[in-house]
């Protein structure tokens, strides 16, 4: 059984810095796609950024490339997003995701696992 655990969520003030962490069990995240996406209150859950096994990183959009980073630690089977130079519109429940298939997550529907979310506040 694969779980997804997510920490690291908070309040924060805008142009502040975050890091959250995705902990893994029941499998190596190694050779998993992982991805992270968001939902703030009334909007559909959006994909965010992912990292293919092969180690490429996908962005969404201009909006969080430079600012949003995706790495992993496989040693400690942890995939992380650190987020930096954050904004009001950046809040929102943070989701962590994996799939171990060729297909790299980009879309819910390519999603097998999640975790179970975490808080992102960012004042104005």
């Amino acid at each position: 059984q694969v779980q997804l655990v997510e920490s690291g969520g908070g309040l924060v003030q805008a142009g502040g810095s975050l890091r959250l962490s995705c902990a893994a069990s029941g499998r190596t995240l190694s050779n998993a796609n992982m991805g992270w996406f968001r939902q703030a209150p009334g909007k559909e859950r959006e994909f965010v950024v992912g990292v293919k096994r092969s180690g490429v990183i996908i962005y969404s959009t201009d909006s969080v490339k430079g600012r949003f980073t995706i790495s992993r630690d496989n040693g400690k089977n942890t995939v992380y997003l650190q987020m930096n130079n954050l904004k009001p519109e950046d809040t929102a429940i943070y989701y962590c995701a994996a799939n171990w298939l060729t297909t790299p997550i980009t879309t819910a529907g390519s999603v097998d696992y999640w975790g179970q979310g975490t808080q992102v506040t960012v004042s104005s």
